[in-house]
């Protein structure tokens, strides 16, 4: 994690920072003598304090995860669209490389047709009539010569606008694949950081931050949830995926089936019930109906604080199944372990 010491100001030579430094010294001394307490003692950070940074720390990563996510969901359904537009393009090609061979051939006859003026070849004939049957279809071939360049020009004016189009997709999937990588970078730093804090708590500490991310002290304030089960059979195949899958590992970006982030555990889950879900939470939060949390029923997608970055599948009895964080494997939680934004019946 990168250092937030601010640098000694240049504006002070070495005398006077010494000064400074030894007169704030004094002062803390003097305030130290005041309240009793020795002077060399410096405030440790609170518990709640370095708990909350992971806090932090582990939602800005998920809310980069769900940024990584859409990036590449839609990423790959550009690379998809850059791969009809160039078939459509090599077809045009090929079309307009057609056309140009029938003009030719039809350029060939008039030339050929064409070496004598009209009304000299019409006095020199021994047969009028058949000169007359040839020049009726020489005006025709023209006629159509005509219609095939105006079908020509018509492709070329097609076959620009799809080479536009496919540059212009080209270019997007690049940004996207920056923007892919750029999510990556700030996915896995804030993680680690997260990770760092964490193996620098005391056990007691890690434990009570466990236990604190497994009741958040919020279900009082949730509404009584009735009872019943899955509302359909793919709800209820989508709930029996997901309790196979917990004890599996978070791995940010995964949609299984060895390991799974939240979403991805949603999409996982309800793929084998035959559903294809959305990639991210905040896109599966309109992946179906509404319905109040005192109606939820198994199978119901839950998503959580306001911009839905986190979703898990209700389960039963006050429960959802989800996939937490790295470090925590996807497991059974109360669905009141934090604010609620949606409830999403498939």
């Amino acid at each position: 994690m990168a250092s937030h010491r601010r640098p000694v100001s240049s504006g002070l030579d070495r005398g006077t920072r010494v000064t400074v430094l030894s007169a704030a010294a004094a002062a803390a001394t003097a305030a130290a003598a005041m309240s009793g307490a020795p002077a060399s003692a410096a405030p440790e950070e609170p518990a709640d304090s370095a708990r909350a940074r992971v806090d932090r720390l582990f939602e800005e990563a998920e809310q980069a995860t769900e940024r990584f996510n859409k990036a590449g969901e839609r990423a790959g359904r550009l690379r998809a669209e850059v791969r009809q537009v160039q078939e459509a393009v090599a077809r045009g090609q090929q079309r307009i490389n057609t056309m140009r061979g029938v003009l030719g051939s039809y350029a060939g006859a008039q030339y050929r047709a064409g070496g004598v003026d009209p009304s000299v070849e019409l006095m020199l004939s021994e047969d009028p009539d058949g000169y007359l049957e040839k020049a009726s279809a020489l005006d025709r071939l023209t006629s159509r010569q005509a219609d095939r360049l105006d079908e020509l020009r018509e492709a070329q004016r097609k076959l620009a606008q799809q080479r536009a189009e496919g540059s212009r997709k080209l270019a997007e999937l690049e940004r996207l694949r920056s923007d892919v990588a750029r999510h990556k970078r700030s996915v896995t730093a804030k993680l680690a950081a997260a990770r760092r804090l964490l193996n620098e708590m005391p056990s007691e500490e890690r434990a009570a931050f466990e236990r604190a991310n497994r009741s958040s002290g919020r279900a009082g304030a949730l509404p009584e949830i009735s009872g019943g089960g899955a509302p359909s059979g793919r709800a209820a195949a989508a709930v029996m995926a997901a309790r196979a899958a917990v004890g599996r590992p978070y791995v940010w970006g995964a949609t299984g089936p060895s390991g799974f982030d939240c979403s991805g555990l949603m999409v996982w889950s309800y793929r084998q019930a035959g559903v294809a879900l959305p990639r991210t939470s905040q896109a599966q939060r309109h992946a179906g109906h509404q319905v109040p949390l005192s109606e939820a029923r198994p199978g119901d997608l839950i998503t959580y604080r306001s911009d839905a970055s986190h979703v898990g599948m209700y389960v039963g009895n006050g429960q959802v199944v989800h996939a937490p964080y790295p470090g925590a494997p996807v497991r059974y939680d109360p669905v009141g372990m934090m604010p609620v934004s949606g409830v999403t019946r498939v």
